[in-house]
């Protein structure tokens, strides 16, 4: 199981206090160091079965400077896969992949269904 993380994130360090106080091992990456390729998150996205819009950090000042609200609608699949790839900053966090089970953000009710 690895977490790909940021480590400032106070929803990152919720879900890694959560994962810790359960007891659950896992391997951590800090998502920005991590640099994931457009092939691996794309590995992500579709293990997920989620809408890809749900990788988008929206909160961030990436995606705001890049006015991503009004962009994402007219971009296909493939463009947006090479932008998340383009920067760590860009990915909504914490990602948590499990084998062929990936969530995206903590819910902690969703880790508890998922994980205990």
């Amino acid at each position: 199981m690895k977490l790909y993380y940021y480590p400032v994130c106070s929803t990152c360090k919720k879900a890694l206090k959560w994962l810790d106080g359960n007891e659950i091992k896992y391997e951590k990456e800090n998502i920005v160091d991590a640099n994931l390729t457009r092939k691996e998150i794309e590995n992500i996205y579709k293990k997920s079965k989620l809408d890809i819009k749900k990788f988008f950090n929206t909160n961030g000042n990436v995606y705001k400077q890049l006015d991503l609200k009004n962009k994402l609608e007219s971009m296909n699949e493939s463009e947006k896969l090479e932008l998340l790839a383009s920067s760590g900053m860009l990915l909504k966090r914490p990602i948590l992949v499990m084998g062929n089970k990936v969530i995206v953000g903590f819910k902690e009710d969703e880790y508890k269904e998922k994980l205990l």
